[in-house]
């Protein structure tokens, strides 16, 4: 579908979504977004729910301003997967012991590494401006510097909620790596800390949602926040690297005799900012829940545990400003998938999937996500599909 414009106060809501579709808490949100005096442009994505502050599912194209809260508390989190040269005829039968040779390797939930990962060490890890990022972490908020040994045994995990590791499998049997994780406790406690700041300042009293305050330029405010930004946007990816890198070594000693190879990994980002320049104007474009569609760069749009994932190529939108969804998109809150299914539930709908079926990822059952081939649907203007891949094994925290 192309996208349905909805009037709002500053600028008209791009949506492609069907807007009768979308809760009305999301539909406030982002009608507050658009009375937002910085803004440009609004795009809305087919896997749109209410989040904090901003849907979760939205483009939001500013100048000279940015909204912490609209970026969200995991800052860059994304999503990373790598083809293998193995195919659906190299795994056993049995998967448990994969699983739990990944779930070995890979602290999950609020795990970390008994010491910190040394990426000279692991299989082909880029290594270059490793100690640069590092020293930069001095200059983060002193609020949040006493972290930094947690920042640095957390990076190589995985964390918990809808973050997952997942071996797949494409049509053609061909056999993918692929995990969703962010920038763990260090990113959640510099938003935290900088959406505090935010919503301190003069410029923010008077408007309709504290949750929107933001940071303007040429502001000494919004300096510190685009440095913490921007390292904890670095953070997750070198998380994100790491991880894929300790698969990469399970993947490898599993399958010995196939002396397994890897294509180059695909990376993206879906909570984040970017400078971006669309119609003349440079602008910083904050995507919470979705990802850069960009004419002809890669992506990564995943459904739920049992559902399926797809790789793309943008189509490079303007009017969505590059972007397309980050993933199938909660069509109800964990609470209430809790309240709705049970673990025979989960057990039905993750049939075929070797990963956790007890009541402490109830809330990340199938039924609680919206189809992700009907928002696959409704974006066929923005990615083109290049492989659709069914999970066989899925690792939650």
């Amino acid at each position: 579908m192309s996208y349905v414009e909805v009037p709002g106060a500053k600028v008209p809501i791009r949506m492609w979504a069907d807007p009768a579709s979308v809760e009305g808490g999301a539909m406030q949100q982002l009608q507050n977004v658009a009375t937002l005096p910085w803004i440009k442009g609004l795009a809305v994505m087919p896997d749109v729910h209410y989040g904090k502050g901003a849907t979760v599912g939205s483009v939001i194209a500013m100048r000279g301003a940015v909204c912490p809260a609209a970026v969200g508390v995991d800052i860059g989190c994304g999503m990373s997967a790598v083809k293998t040269s193995l195919t659906a005829n190299d795994l056993p039968g049995d998967l448990s012991r994969l699983r739990s040779k990944i779930e070995q390797a890979i602290p999950v939930g609020r795990g970390l590494h008994r010491e910190a990962v040394d990426p000279k060490r692991l299989y082909q890890f880029p290594t270059a401006g490793w100690d640069d990022f590092w020293s930069r972490f001095d200059g983060v908020a002193d609020a949040v510097k006493f972290r930094r040994e947690r920042a640095v045994t957390q990076m190589g995990t995985l964390g918990q909620g809808n973050h997952f590791v997942e071996l797949c499998v494409d049509m053609s049997g061909s056999v993918w790596l692929m995990l969703h994780s962010g920038s763990r406790n260090i990113g959640k406690e510099l938003a935290e800390y900088h959406i505090g700041q935010a919503q301190k300042l003069p410029h923010n009293q008077g408007l309709v949602d504290r949750d929107l305050a933001v940071f303007v330029a040429d502001t000494p405010q919004m300096a510190a926040y685009r440095h913490d930004l921007f390292w904890a946007q670095e953070y997750a990816k070198h998380n994100r690297a790491i991880m894929m890198a300790l698969f990469q070594e399970v993947i490898r000693k599993e399958f010995r005799k196939a002396r397994v190879t890897f294509d180059p990994v695909i990376s993206c980002h879906h909570n984040y900012v970017a400078e971006e320049r669309y119609e003349g104007m440079d602008l910083l474009v904050t995507r919470k829940g979705a990802i850069r569609a960009g004419s002809g760069e890669f992506g990564i749009i995943p459904g739920s545990m049992g559902t399926g994932s797809y790789i793309v190529k943008g189509l490079g939108n303007a009017a969505s400003f590059n972007s397309a969804s980050h993933g199938a998109g909660r069509r109800m809150s964990r609470s209430a998938a809790k309240r709705r299914f049970s673990t025979r539930d989960l057990e039905e709908q993750t049939r075929g999937v070797e990963c956790r079926k007890d009541s402490g990822v109830v809330d990340e059952i199938p039924g609680a996500y919206k189809p992700i081939e009907q928002v696959m649907e409704q974006q066929r203007d923005l990615v083109e599909v290049v492989a659709k891949l069914k999970q066989v094994i899925c690792v939650k925290g």
